[in-house]
């Protein structure tokens, strides 16, 4: 049931996992790329995996949380309930929280700390998450009732998003300066695009189920071959996204071991639907049709991930439609919706850099080399690695992305497919096809589960045929630890890192 959406406002999320066989003690160094120079302690702003790691996987915490096996669990919230129609929400908050400058944490802090994503100028990507609560309604210090604007089943995992980070409300200005949180860890220093250590706090609500190193240490490695070094020579204990290139010499290391998990993470091509020519289906379509999906999974990935098919929604959601037929590499289709747009050949700049995705370069290589016998002439861009997410991505018209997927159909659509939206890459909209932007919105107050599968079916294959997203692959997570580390039987799909939270669930072995 809990899976069914509807379920989440009907069981209540208490307690959380005891690891008998881990031991507080010793300390966690840890190489992450995604780091940037502006990088902050201000959630709004947070995109990638370093920042997640050092914030809601340690410093911060948020009101609920997705657990490694996918299920949804409290972690500032006790419990939830909603009313029939799922549109009046009312989430228990957890007693005795406190956070690192000792202030007590309640309901005042959830709605400013909330109320940061809507505020004038926000260019938050959970917006559009807040943007749907039209009262936030403090009933007690520990209790917080939310009214939306159209019933929402998946509402609680919405509040797992690592964006609503919780501040400490009438010092939200200090927290995201310095890094105040409720987390089990507190920060001790911050270097933006470099560094990041932070110790453990005593009396945590945590204490015996999350939590185990004294100390942790995240390193900023965006260049691969240097994070590789870095784990080969002992400089840190794991690394995300290796390079599938150099996996041998990392098997050959007796002393680490490779982790790989199944998500639905998976690498993009995102095209501006409002900006010429990707404001022409045909265009997009010819694109579709000019890309070689198996080859950028054999030789990008190498086997560790599979084909996509232009849709956001991967193999570890509910409502996947894995029987859509896929879309094939078909020059002569290509060729032919290039005619339908009044064109015999066209010329398009694609921004790329592996900052977007471990070997996105390359795949933007194969990209072009796959499509120029359809009469598309794609001139790579390779643009530098840090500020990617800031100068490139969402600005420039065609470029390589890639997005961690989300544990629910409406929380991937509403963050990046639903129009006007501030992460929405494609600006994809009312224009391109309303008939989809209906569909988000009748979906997501629907608890027939039955009548919400044929909704997301539909809106996969309005993405597959029409969007302006392409989607090649979904790429597993492939991550390298040495054998000093211990982790969980279980391992978190839905971010990199064990969902970010090595901090909490990883432990000496």
């Amino acid at each position: 049931m809990l899976k069914s959406g509807a379920a989440a406002g009907v069981l209540a999320a208490t307690g959380l996992p005891v690891f008998a066989q881990a031991k507080r003690g010793g300390r966690l160094k840890v190489g992450l790329n995604g780091a940037n120079t502006s990088d902050s302690w201000d959630g709004r702003t947070q995109s990638d995996i370093f920042m997640i790691c050092s914030s809601q996987g340690a410093v911060f915490d948020s009101l609920t949380e997705v657990a490694a096996d996918g299920s949804l669990v409290g972690e500032l919230a006790t419990d939830w309930e909603a009313t029939p129609d799922a549109k009046t929400w009312t989430f228990n908050l957890r007693q005795g929280v406190t956070f690192h400058n000792g202030k007590a944490f309640g309901a005042d802090d959830v709605i400013e700390s909330l109320q940061l994503h809507v505020a004038e100028g926000s260019k938050s990507a959970a917006q559009p998450i807040v943007a749907s609560i039209t009262e936030m309604k403090k009933i007690t210090d520990l209790q917080v009732q939310f009214t939306l604007r159209d019933g929402n089943a998946d509402f609680p995992y919405l509040m797992s998003d690592y964006h609503l980070l919780m501040y400490p409300a009438g010092q939200i200005e200090e927290a995201i300066a310095i890094g105040i949180g409720t987390g089990l860890y507190k920060v001790q220093s911050f270097e933006p695009g470099v560094r990041m250590v932070a110790t453990r706090v005593d009396s945590h609500y945590k204490d015996g189920a999350s939590g185990w190193f004294d100390e942790i240490e995240y390193i900023a490695i965006n260049d691969n071959t240097a994070r590789m070094n870095a784990l080969m020579t002992g400089q840190v204990d794991a690394i995300n996204r290796i390079d599938f290139k150099t996996e041998a010499l990392l098997k050959a290391n007796p002393m680490i071991r490779i982790q790989e998990v199944t998500g639905n993470q998976h690498y993009t091509f995102p095209m501006l639907t409002n900006v010429a020519p990707f404001n022409d289906v045909n265009v997009r379509k010819a694109l579709k049709y000019g890309i070689n999906r198996q080859e950028m999974v054999d030789k990008i990935l190498q086997g560790h991930g599979r084909v996509g098919n232009d849709t956001p929604i991967g193999p570890a959601n509910q409502y996947f439609a894995g029987d859509m037929e896929q879309l094939a590499f078909d020059p002569d289709k290509a060729k032919f919706h290039l005619k339908e747009a009044g064109l015999d050949s066209i010329n398009i700049d694609l921004s790329a850099s592996n900052a977007a995705f471990e070997g996105a370069v390359d795949a933007a290589q194969l990209f072009q080399a796959s499509s120029k016998g359809a009469g598309i002439n794609i001139n790579l861009v390779q643009e530098p690695a840090d500020g990617y997410w800031s100068n490139v991505w969402l600005k420039k018209p065609f470029c390589a992305s890639y997005w961690s997927g989300r544990a629910t159909e409406d929380w991937m659509f509403s963050s990046a497919y639903k129009e006007g939206v501030p992460w929405n890459d494609s600006q994809w909209g009312s224009d391109d096809s309303a008939r989809f932007q209906d569909l988000l919105l009748t979906a997501r107050a629907e608890l027939d589960s039955a009548k919400r599968r044929d909704m997301y079916h539909e809106m996969q294959m309005i993405l597959r045929d029409e969007g302006g997203v392409l989607v090649p692959m979904f790429a597993n997570y492939v991550d390298a630890i040495n054998n000093k580390i211990a982790t969980p039987d279980t391992v978190g799909n839905l971010w990199q890192m064990d969902n970010a939270r090595v901090a909490e669930r990883w432990h000496m072995a």
